[in-house]
């Protein structure tokens, strides 16, 4: 049995990860999503939203009882790719591997926007805007419908548009410290072919440190509504195959 936690990029939150959670239930597993601060449910004001906090988050979730027998398996969807890097490497006896669902992979001294401004073409360009005061951006509806959910079930695509929350910038401006890009865990890249968000292209570049370490998946950048059994079932493929540490001395 592996240990997820799972991790949603921007605008979103834990209750992206439902479907999913349930099928990887239903294969054995337990899984728990999280709400980053000022997302979801949780009441953290988006103006004092930082890197450091999302990795906190992260690394608070892990002291719930279903990671005290093992490490956590880390799922990073999209923007959740730096925090997530981050936690894991601030604590690597509570984090046993680190997956990369269609995620930006951290690089020395580039925050996750400098990597998104990098990529070779910019499917966001109109979709999200900043507010006047340059806090927080937000996803236009039309726009999320055509790049996040373009291959979704409609009743998906309606249940997640109103869920849709304005993304702290701060975070995503922000590098990671040095020395925290390439945590110590195993690491997986999976790359959304249909992506409409972030080029495909772009992922295989960022993927390719990660060697054989990569799978791929027919669809675009929401496979947790797309396709969540299938991306269940490729999730318990790929921790299963993790040279995961043992319980004893975790903490």
């Amino acid at each position: 049995m592996a240990r997820f936690l799972l991790i949603h990029g921007s605008c979103h939150g834990a209750w992206c990860w439902r479907a999913t959670a349930e099928a990887l239930a239903r294969l054995g597993h337990a899984a728990r999503a999280i709400d980053l601060p000022a997302h979801g449910s949780d009441p953290t004001p988006a103006a004092v939203a930082t890197l450091q906090g999302y990795a906190d988050a992260i690394l608070a979730a892990t002291d719930d009882p279903c990671f005290h027998d093992g490490p956590a398996v880390l799922v990073a969807h999209s923007a959740g790719g730096y925090p997530a890097t981050l936690a894991a490497a601030l604590a690597p006896g509570r984090i046993g591997q680190v997956i990369y669902l269609c995620a930006y992979v951290p690089v020395p001294g580039r925050s996750m926007i400098d990597l998104r401004r990098a990529g070779p073409r910019q499917p966001l360009a109109g979709v999200v805007r900043a507010d006047s005061g340059g806090v927080t951006y937000s996803a236009d509806p039309a726009g999320a419908r055509r790049t996040f959910y373009h291959d979704c079930p409609e009743g998906a695509v309606a249940d997640a548009l109103p869920r849709l929350c304005p993304e702290p910038i701060a975070p995503q401006a922000t590098p990671l410290p040095a020395g925290t890009e390439t945590p110590p865990q195993p690491r997986h890249y999976i790359l959304c072919k249909d992506d409409h968000t972030i080029p495909p292209e772009y992922q295989a570049e960022m993927a390719r440190p990660f060697g054989p370490a990569v799978s791929r998946l027919p669809c675009g950048h929401s496979p947790f509504l797309t396709a969540p059994a299938r991306l269940a079932r490729m999730l318990s493929d790929i921790a299963g195959t993790a040279p995961l540490p043992s319980a004893p001395g975790l903490r």
